[in-house]
């Protein structure tokens, strides 16, 4: 049986992020500060073979009591620090004193530090820590507060993190727009226009809490490994996105996100990759290409054999399907040949953004020399499958397992 920390556990992501270990067998250590939907939440959990959920009721802006976590607690194989507020003041952010922006920066940003200092001792070996930071870490909000800077600093810390502990796997993600409750109370402000901010999104529409629930068990999965260090960015694409054209609200709603996956493997041999994503006997599916030409591609060629797997992915699907496509980590011998790789990166955005209506993605990982497919499975069958449709446009560089293991 594993066992998880999840702050941030009785409502939103959170909530959904807590069913979803808990009907996968895992224990769940549920923190959050609001005792009465923490206990609703806690009541309605399937109880893990052998074990009980634990609930802990904690105001997570308050050092003194996050340090009384590690009592109580059993040892851990994952922390999601998924906790946080945003700011509904509409103060201008030069009229705020210390004291308002305190609270905000007090849970996002000083909280998931303290989560980890006051739990480390019961990590076990392998253990993974995830922080919930937001886009508004990638791309200023303002009439927000201390929002933005303070999911910035968490991206910062997160990386830092993953740095001075190598035997963890450390990551962060930042989701996009998310139908929480948060966010359904910003709309009900005036804070959030629905349809400017799907406006912005590639994919036409908000994510559901589920889907986050979604990257957040992947993340904290053995899976996530050659992730440590890297920032997720599921948010359909608005990160990626730099036209004034509005995007149309989506047509096709998303499948189910446990849909089997069907992987096609294009570019090379297959056998090793396609072991990733077993074939499945149910007759609905989730069609994926995994493409592996642009390993193969020639210096300075890299960009031409993004283009050329994208428009052969192009002309076999028309609408709900991924491609995701493998890019080696080999750095150009001459300068004249640097840009090419940046090239190739940003067709990956921009080809986002152009099939996002169709509910068509495209991700790429950059695998370094002589990868070991095996070690890559859990994450290709998270990226190239239905529990992934709000991600796209993204290029993750996958460590190399060996060597952070060595070090």
């Amino acid at each position: 049986m594993q066992t998880v920390l999840i702050t941030g556990a009785a409502s939103g992501i959170g909530r959904d992020t807590a069913r979803l270990f808990a009907a996968a067998g895992w224990q769940c250590v549920l923190v959050d500060h609001n005792a009465a939907a923490l206990q609703q939440v806690g009541a309605a959990l399937p109880a893990p073979t052998g074990g009980a959920h634990v609930l802990r009721c904690v105001d997570l802006t308050d050092g003194q009591q996050i340090a009384t976590l590690a009592q109580g607690t059993p040892a851990l194989d994952a922390i999601v620090n998924n906790a946080g507020m945003s700011d509904a003041s509409n103060t201008p952010l030069a009229q705020q004193d210390a004291a308002q922006m305190g609270r905000l920066l007090a849970l996002n940003l000083a909280a998931p530090a303290a989560v980890v200092d006051a739990c480390s001792a019961l990590l076990r070996p392998g253990a993974r820590v995830v922080n919930v930071s937001s886009g508004a870490g990638l791309q200023a909000i303002p009439w927000r507060g201390a929002y933005s800077p303070s999911k910035a600093g968490l991206i910062a810390q997160t990386q830092a993190l993953a740095q001075a502990h190598p035997e963890w796997c450390v990551t962060v993600l930042a989701p996009g727009f998310v139908r929480t409750e948060l966010v359904d109370g910003l709309i009900q402000a005036g804070r959030l226009q629905p349809d400017a901010a799907v406006g912005k999104i590639p994919l036409g529409r908000m994510a559901a809490p589920a889907e986050m629930a979604q990257a957040l068990y992947f993340l904290a999965s053995r899976g996530a490994r050659p992730l440590s260090g890297q920032v997720l960015a599921v948010n359909g694409g608005s990160s990626i996105y730099g036209g004034s054209q509005r995007f149309a609200p989506a047509e096709l709603a998303p499948q189910s996100l446990d849909l089997p996956l069907q992987l096609e493997v294009a570019g090379g041999d297959a056998a090793p990759w396609q072991a990733a994503a077993p074939a499945s006997p149910s007759a609905t599916h989730y069609a994926a290409c995994l493409d592996l030409s642009p390993l193969q591609a020639a210096p300075a060629s890299l960009l031409q054999a993004v283009h050329a797997a994208a428009s052969r992915f192009a002309a076999r699907h028309t609408q709900r399907a991924s491609l995701t496509l493998l890019l080696p980590r080999a750095r150009p011998t001459r300068w004249q040949d640097a840009g090419d790789a940046a090239a190739a990166r940003m067709l990956v955005a921009t080809l986002a953004c152009e099939w996002g209506g169709r509910a068509l993605r495209i991700n790429a990982l950059e695998v370094p020399p002589h990868a070991e497919p095996q070690s890559l499975h859990a994450l290709l069958r998270y990226v190239c499958g239905a529990a992934a449709q709000y991600l796209t446009g993204q290029t993750l560089v996958c460590r190399d397992i060996a060597t952070q293991e060595a070090a």
